[in-house]
This record gives C-alpha cells, structure tokens and sequence, in this order.
C-alpha cells in the first residue's frame, strides 16, 4: 500500500525553524517527484518546492526561495523539508505529494502543479507566532 507520512510540524516563533519529514512506505522514492504543498482554509493549495529524487533537482515556489531547502534521503526513504526564518505568513497544513518521474514527464506538466501528483500524504501543521 502506498502511503506518505508527513512529520515534524508545530509551532514556532516568526524567525525561527522547523524540518518536515515526508516518509515514504510501499514503494521505493528514487525515481520519483516529491512535492510539498501548503494550504489555508479558505485557500487553494500552494506549491512550495519539489525535488526530483533522481537526480536531485528542485524547484522552489518564489515565496520561500532562499529560506527553505528540500532535500531527499533514498536510504531512508524520505524527503524532508528545512524552513528557516518563517514568517506568519508561513502558517499552513503542509502536505507532500508524490509521483513516478514516467508519468511527470509524459504529462509534461510544471512541478509544482496540484494536478500532476496522485499520491498525498495527510499534512502536517506549521503555526508560526509570536
């Protein structure tokens, strides 16, 4: 069964950090895209940043470059998301989402685009506050 598990959400001061964990089980992620997303009620749900678990390559939404880092552990079977200096605005569920890197090509779709992935971890909550 193919199942995505997100981690390491809470609440955290504007300025400071958190690393999400995405844990991947009943399949093997090193030839996939992984992808998180983040979403406010209210809201569609926003691409953050993607990682191609290939090669390594990532893609970063222009709203957290320069702050958070996705990186991927193929011997774990994970990929984790670093956010550094958060900001309120950061405040979300945040959820990964996964696809075979055979079907991102053939649907030659952009990395961050909702409709490219089929598979969907539940999300975890990041609260920034003072």
């Amino acid at each position: 069964q193919v199942q995505l598990v997100e981690s390491g959400g809470g609440l955290v001061q504007p300025g400071g950090s958190l690393r999400l964990s995405c844990a991947a089980s009943g399949f093997t992620l090193d030839y996939y895209i992984v992808a998180w997303f983040r979403q406010v009620p209210g809201k569609e749900r926003e691409g953050v940043s993607s990682i191609n678990t290939a090669d390594g390559g990532s893609f970063y939404a222009a709203s957290v470059k320069g702050r958070f880092t996705i990186s991927r552990d193929n011997a774990k079977n994970t990929v984790y998301l670093q956010m550094n200096s958060l900001k309120p605005e950061d405040t979300a569920v945040y959820y990964c989402a996964s696809e075979d890197l055979g079907t991102y090509y053939h649907k030659n779709l952009a990395p961050l685009t909702t409709t490219l992935f089929s598979s969907w971890g539940q999300g975890t909550q990041v609260t920034v506050s003072s």
